[in-house]
């Protein structure tokens, strides 16, 4: 007899008791092992005519046997159970096994574990060893019914075993996902003298496939040929399954050459095999091979055909499968029809995707959610929520996939309402529990400037993917929280390793603040991982490099990446923030020689650096090669630059004439421009007007507010500033809190406008007080004193606590003299602050630069690269 090992767990009897070391077990779920199972008993439905004897209340007690044995054949398996239970107070010995089977049998086929849980009861009080016959029928019970606790008690319980009763249990086990416990058992059955059969190694092979454990199936394929059945379709189909799953595509061929017989199975499982990895071309040659030798495809293999044509962009091979599929009787499959809206959406037919989805009489929830998710994909978000309002309608209820497609089209559309609503939705139907909701949820608030709610998503996933960390870093970056967003790159490295997107998110943050240290340490990494090639890595490293002012850097790496029109312009943005118009213009000639053709953005960076380096004439020119060279029709933002450029060039009364010859109507960056020129040459009327037209066209702007409060401050018009402000808080337009960032041996610093929490605060404003008091006596006005005074007076707000003075006094007094500063803010710089920052950099004979959100601004010996024209905000 066989002796189970002790390793075996003990099991209690009872289905609603697990085993302590098997947890979970799917209760519910309805296994079939057609090929391990033996045949259920087929019991007549239909009622006797007679019905006393079934109504009868007697029980015959001398002959429990036929009166069971009798329900049975009435599939009355209620009244039976009830017999049981009567008998179960006094149990007696003299029902026999074959009725006991019956009853078992009964369960199993109408799915009862319950009832069979009360006769497996009822025999263990009557018994303590089941005979291998019971026991084989209560293991294919209580394993079809998903209990496998009680099965494998029932297994332990067996006086007798025979390979049936093995591979019930391995089947089950390899079904229910518990790999490690189904290769064990077949380890057991082989040390206990058993010999697999052609029931045993598909189970296994499953096992090993599930696992991806290449290893094991390799040696379960040796066991396959020392036991003589490489010849046995089944056991050869499930071979090349195995090695499909584990990625050898290479042995699976081999094995599929080497068969002698091959079935439809064979096909179809080598065909799907490449296609599931990747290897569509192959695929496709095996499938039509398969049409020479008259195999039919199944559904399985239609749809991976189908979606093969998906990613190699094959429509012409695409449409003819789907005239295959008309005459066929695939055509009345959803899944087919589901994949073949997939595939003509992937290739942009929505004419064709849209015939197929109509053709569906009975539409799933897979066919809606194709046509959403492939809108939406395809940047068309509107008609994904137009479809998703018609499903709602059909009443069909949407899974994981729609939720997440359809919150992607309200991010798109900015549709805040719809998303709470979703997001609601996803909470009372339990779908908020998939990641790819959460994450979707994270990006949607993060991109609706709720990221305190993104937040609150996040902390609640219990396994966050890569996806879910990329999300929020990326969310934290475009709500300008680019400090956490590092902090939270670290913690994520400590147990996932990042992807490209994730990359390229943290370096924005890098670039945003200019952490030079950690954008390095990125490079680094990608160095050593062999990433960086292609994709958006290398334009992600070259705008770090460019917007932290490493120029020389950022050119080592645009000579080492593919130079696209992208990484010119990155360049080409660089000259134009450092104010360097002769080095744009020299660029620029140098990507006319490369032959690369530029776009819109090209010409917007090439202007603004004409603009700011006073290169009129030529920056006349460029916009007029952009129209009749390059056939670049301009836009607003072309046209900005050039009323910027000949603004600051001191031709307000030409730029204001540019503006009123334009073939298009101005907007109020245009206007924006040339206030900010009225203001750099105290051109009051033409200020004004461009004060009323912004007014006109955008009331809600923070930094159009900025700009009339300086413009009006530096003419002197106080009323007017306080009106302004007034305005401001009446509207509820707030202006963010200015923040700087220092990096200092390898550490980013923040400082807020107003910071008192500093540890070193009174270090720092004792070192901006003897600025100060150097500046007044140098005969220079007071930060603050005359302007700001006034402004006071007239009852608005102060401007004060400017951030960048801070970071600066902090990196003067933790690093070394004669050490250049670097320093970024998120706002514009006021002249004050650049006023005090020029006089710094005289006294202390450093080199200072700050990066605010238009300019760099690079201080040294009293000057700035900008020419004192590149200020116009607050602090």
């Amino acid at each position: 007899m066989a002796v189970v090992s002790a390793k075996t767990p003990s099991i209690s009897h009872r289905h609603d008791l697990p085993n302590p070391n098997i947890s979970n077990f799917q209760t519910t779920k309805i296994l079939t092992f057609s090929r391990i199972i033996q045949k259920t008993h087929q019991f007549p439905l239909k009622k006797t005519h007679n019905s006393s004897f079934l109504s009868s209340t007697a029980h015959p007690t001398s002959d429990p046997n036929s009166h069971l044995t009798q329900l049975c054949l009435q599939n009355q398996l209620d009244q039976a159970i009830n017999f049981i239970k009567t008998l179960q107070k006094d149990p007696q010995d003299n029902i026999d096994e074959e009725t006991f089977i019956s009853l078992i049998r009964l369960c199993e086929f109408r799915r009862a574990l319950d009832e069979g849980c009360v006769i497996y009861e009822y025999i263990l009080n009557l018994m303590t060893q089941l005979s291998l016959r019971l026991g084989n029928a209560l293991l294919s019970m209580f394993v079809r019914l998903g209990d496998l606790g009680d099965a494998w008690y029932v297994f332990g319980k067996m006086e007798d075993r025979d390979v049936f009763s093995w591979n019930v249990l391995i089947g089950g086990y390899a079904k229910n996902g518990y790999f490690d416990e189904a290769l064990d058992l077949y380890h057991k059955m082989l040390w206990a003298g058993f010999r697999p059969d052609v029931y045993t190694f598909p189970c296994v092979l499953r096992t090993c496939g599930g696992m991806e454990d290449w290893r094991m199936g390799r040696e379960v394929h040796v066991h396959v040929i020392r036991f003589g059945f490489v010849s046995d379709v089944d056991v050869v189909n499930a071979l090349i399954t195995m090695y499909v799953k584990c990625g050898d595509l290479g042995s699976a061929r081999m094995v599929f050459d080497r068969m002698l017989r091959r079935d439809r199975i064979s096909w179809n499982a080598m065909i799907s095999g490449y296609f599931e990895n990747g290897e569509c071309l192959e695929g496709l040659r095996l499938f039509f091979l398969m049409q020479e030798f008259s195999i039919e495809p199944d559904l399985m293999t239609m749809t991976s055909v189908i979606s093969a044509c998906e990613v190699l962009g094959d429509e012409r091979f695409g449409r003819a499968l789907h005239g295959y599929t008309v005459k066929t009787e695939y055509g009345v499959d959803v899944s087919v029809d589901n994949a073949l809206i997939q595939m003509y959406s992937s290739v942009g037919n929505w004419e064709e995707a849209e015939k197929v989805f109509n053709t569906i009489e009975f539409k799933d929830v897979v066919s809606w959610t194709t046509m959403i998710s492939g809108y939406e994909s395809n940047g068309l978000p509107k008609k994904a929520v137009e479809i998703y309002k018609l499903m709602e309608l059909d009443g069909i209820t949407p899974d994981e996939i729609t939720v997440a497609s359809v919150l992607s089209a309200c991010t798109s559309l900015s549709l805040f309402d719809m998303g709470i609503r979703l997001h609601e939705l996803a909470k009372s139907t339990g779908l908020i529990s998939y990641v790819i909701v959460a994450n979707t949820l994270i990006d949607f608030y993060s991109k609706c400037k709720c990221i305190d709610k993104a937040l609150d998503i996040f902390y609640q996933i219990p396994d966050k993917n890569v996806i879910s960390w990329t999300s929020i870093i990326l969310g934290l970056r475009i709500n300008n929280r680019c400090f956490e967003a590092l902090i939270f790159f670290r913690q994520m490295k400590l147990s996932l390793n990042p992807n490209d997107v994730t990359l390229v998110s943290v370096l924005g943050a890098c670039a945003r603040i200019g952490a030079l240290m950690c954008g390095k340490e990125i490079h680094s990494h990608i160095l050593r991982n062999g990433l960086g090639f292609d994709g958006y890595l290398p334009n992600a490293l070259l705008d770090m490099y460019v917007r932290c002012g490493r120029m020389t850097t950022a050119w080592n790496q645009f000579n080492v990446q593919k130079q696209d029109v992208a990484a010119w312009n990155i360049l080409l943005t660089g000259y134009a923030q450092w104010g360097q118009g002769a080095q744009a213009v020299e660029l620029f000639d140098r990507m006319m020689h490369s032959k690369v053709e530029p776009d819109e953005i090209t010409f917007i960076s090439l202007l603004c650096a004409c603009s700011r380096s006073g290169m009129v004439s030529e920056g006349l020119n460029y916009f007029e090669s952009m129209k009749d060279e390059h056939c670049i029709a301009p836009n607003l933002k072309h046209y900005a630059c050039v009323v910027d450029l000949l603004g600051r060039a001191g031709k307000v009364d030409d730029a204001l004439e540019f503006i009123q010859k334009m073939p298009i109507k101005a907007d109020a960056a245009i206007w924006g421009a040339l206030l900010n020129s009225c203001r750099i040459h105290g051109r009051v009327d033409l200020g004004e007007l461009a004060a009323r037209y912004i007014f006109e066209m955008d009331k809600e702007s923070v930094g159009y507010y900025i700009l009339l409060c300086n413009f009006y401050s530096e003419c002197g018009k106080w009323d007017d500033v306080a009106r302004l402000r007034r305005m401001m808080r009446e509207k509820g337009v707030t202006v963010d809190p200015g923040c700087s960032w220092v990096e200092v041996k390898g550490k980013v610093h923040a400082f807020l406008s107003g910071e008192n929490f500093h540890p070193q605060i009174k270090e720092l404003n004792a070192v901006l007080e003897g600025f100060y008091d150097k500046m007044k006596a140098a005969g220079l006005s007071e930060p603050e004193s005359s302007s700001m005074n006034e402004l006071e007076a007239s009852k608005a707000e102060v401007f004060c606590g400017h951030s960048e003075r801070l970071a600066i006094a902090f990196a003067l007094i933790n690093t070394l003299p004669g050490m250049p500063i670097w320093v970024t803010k998120n706002l514009y710089m006021c002249q004050s602050c650049h006023s005090t920052v020029k006089f710094i950099s005289k006294v202390v004979r450093r080199e200072i630069s700050v990066r605010d959100t238009e300019h760099f601004h690079h201080f040294k010996d009293g000057n700035c690269s900008c020419g004192d024209e590149g200020y116009w905000g607050d602090s």
